[in-house]
């Protein structure tokens, strides 16, 4: 196999809480995570040029160590040997910087795409066991689906499917670090947790207006008070007959669920025209856990 082409879907979560800081600086979390239909294309390629190349359709994005698709594939030569190139062309659709784990998911596609291109036989776990290595939702990315994750995001449940329902994603113009948005937290005085088994008790009964009622993260607290822009998306896509909105990771995209498409595209063209943000997409949830 010299060419391969993978779809890196990216996820929100529909509910993230923090547990408390380990001693090494990691946070303990519970989250339960959702794969959406919204993905970058990933294509590998054999090379006769030694070493590793990355090209993107975005020219901020680095090429080189600093992209993690890059050191996935480093991973990869380094422990199995591999002499001959790779290249890797990032086609990119999530938004960037965006709570959304586009760079994870570009990371997981890489590591899954080499185990196939190279016949390296390594099972769903190994993969895993090795993106953890890369980042914290790299494993997630790796399984897909609907999942219960906990410890430092690597210790992953599956959970019993989302129903039907479209999602609505907005990301607007801005951008801060999850290193600078997690210090914000751990300074918070007083904080609001999630209903996490609300949201479980929701897909336990497939009742999707019981997941979307329990949805809650953490971090929307730092968010909101740092970007009022986030809440006015939030509030404009419950206005606009979304089930439940939420900030997705340590954001700044923002998701609605709708049991409508109309209604969610009628939404997406509402925020935009109120000049809230210009990426704003309608998609689904997506529960299929091949690559």
């Amino acid at each position: 196999m010299d060419k391969m082409e993978l779809k890196a879907l990216g996820k929100v979560n529909l509910g993230l809480d923090i547990l408390g800081r380990k001693e090494n600086g990691y946070h303990e979390v519970r989250m339960v995570m959702q794969t959406v239909y919204l993905y970058d294309r990933v294509i590998l390629e054999r090379s006769r040029m030694p070493g590793i190349m990355v090209e993107t359709n975005l020219r901020f994005l680095p090429v080189n160590e600093n992209n993690i698709a890059y050191r996935a594939a480093a991973l990869m030569k380094k422990e199995f040997g591999i002499d001959e190139g790779i290249k890797i062309i990032l086609d990119k659709h999530i938004p960037v910087a965006a709570g959304m784990a586009g760079g994870s998911a570009n990371a997981a596609a890489v590591l899954f795409g080499m185990n196939r291109m190279y016949g390296l036989g390594l099972s769903e776990e190994e993969l895993k066991k090795r993106g953890v290595g890369l980042g914290a939702d790299v494993p997630y990315c790796i399984m897909r689906g609907t999942v219960l994750a906990e410890g430092i995001g690597e210790k992953l449940t599956p959970l019993p499917s989302v129903p039907k329902c479209y999602v609505l994603i907005a990301k607007p113009p801005l951008s801060a670090s999850t290193e600078t948005v997690y210090e914000k937290y751990d300074a918070l005085s007083r904080v609001e947790h999630p209903d996490i088994d609300g949201i479980l008790r929701g897909l336990s009964e497939a009742d999707i207006r019981q997941v979307a009622s329990s949805m809650g993260n953490v971090l929307e607290q730092v968010m909101l008070a740092e970007y009022p822009v986030i809440g006015r998306i939030k509030q404009a896509m419950l206005d606009m007959g979304a089930m439940g909105a939420l900030m997705s990771g340590s954001g700044p995209t923002v998701f609605g669920l709708f049991d409508s498409r109309s209604t969610a595209r009628t939404a997406a063209g509402r925020i935009k025209s109120m000049n809230l943000t210009r990426q704003a997409y309608v998609t689904n949830v997506h529960n299929v856990r091949r690559m």
